[in-house]
């Protein structure tokens, strides 16, 4: 598998990170312990998790996600084949950035995942109520203990992912060093300030919603598809103003190619300048097969142009 350097950290990640937010919410624990099984044995090795998966799920309270990694973990041995990630900042009992909270969270996250580092820690979200010395000051510490890694951010704006690493740079070292931005054919904010301020500092970047909550599966042709359906809410804008002419493009191009609309969205991100590796998930065995096949695909320079001037 090829691997890609994450930014300035000397991790080096396969094209496509799992995303962990199924693991205990829509994917059990044995189907999610066998698709870590499968993406490890495919040669891929990054999972991003959080400790709010999956807080919102019927029945769930949080740090799901991390305990069925952890349970895997523990029952396999495997921890050296994973560049493990995951975020502090949103779930309600750790919510914010402060220093304390922070320390504590990341306690917690070791003790669920059966681990005694962490490859990449997320701030999850800014908390402009807390001051920005303060939260990288804490990330300092962890990295200095051995607890984690690397630190990153995750839904920043480019102002203030700029101000993290300005006031991060004290030693000569980031201590952001990886950003998690929302980005796909469709949501492109990225392309803007936040990918300027990443490429200046060489931050390794691993996006999410890569498929637009299911938008870009190309299961959805229309909006009279999801029409009363609970998919509406959250998919019903994708097919207003940009969204239609992207799947049209994106149906395309996955017809020229033989691949799935899935396949096609996720190698359109792998081949962008600026990214790292999309996070994607995957709820069974097929789905999974189908996600990670994305990383064989090689699209023509006309058609990654033509897929990013339908969203532009």
């Amino acid at each position: 598998m090829q691997t890609r350097q994450l930014g300035l950290t000397g991790l080096e990640i396969a094209p496509i990170v799992f995303g962990g937010n199924v693991f205990g919410w829509t994917a059990d624990t044995p189907t999610s312990h066998a698709l870590i099984d499968q993406f490890l044995d495919r040669g891929f090795n990054a999972i991003d998790s959080a400790d709010v998966y999956s807080a919102w799920a019927p029945g769930n309270e949080g740090g799901e996600s991390e305990r069925v990694i952890g349970d895997w973990l523990q029952k396999t041995g495997r921890r050296d084949e994973m560049v493990l990630m995951t975020k502090v900042g949103m779930w309600g009992p750790r919510e914010g950035l402060r220093a304390q909270n922070i320390e504590k969270a990341c306690e917690d996250s070791l003790k669920r995942l059966n681990t005694d580092h962490i490859d990449v820690y997320f701030a999850h979200r800014d908390d402009t109520d807390t001051p920005l010395e303060e939260t990288l000051e804490a990330f300092a510490k962890l990295k200095q203990a051995g607890k984690i890694r690397h630190a990153g951010a995750s839904n920043y704006d480019a102002d203030r992912l700029a101000q993290a690493v300005s006031a991060g740079q004290g030693d000569g070292k980031l201590v952001y060093e990886v950003f998690q931005p929302e980005y796909n054919l469709v949501a492109r904010d990225y392309e803007g300030a936040q990918k300027d301020v990443a490429l200046k500092h060489g931050m390794g970047v691993v996006t999410y919603f890569s498929l637009a909550s299911g938008f870009l599966t190309g299961k959805y042709r229309d909006k009279s598809d999801i029409e009363g359906t609970e998919r509406e809410a959250m998919l019903g804008g994708y097919f207003e103003g940009k969204g239609k002419a992207v799947l049209d493009a994106l149906l395309a191009v996955s017809d020229e190619v033989g691949a799935k609309p899935a396949q096609v969205a996720l190698a359109w991100l792998i081949q962008r300048d600026g990214v790292t590796a999309p996070i994607a998930s995957a709820r069974n065995p097929g789905q999974l097969a189908e996600t990670l096949g994305a990383a064989d695909l090689t699209l023509a320079e006309d058609q990654m142009n033509r897929l990013t001037k339908a969203g532009a």
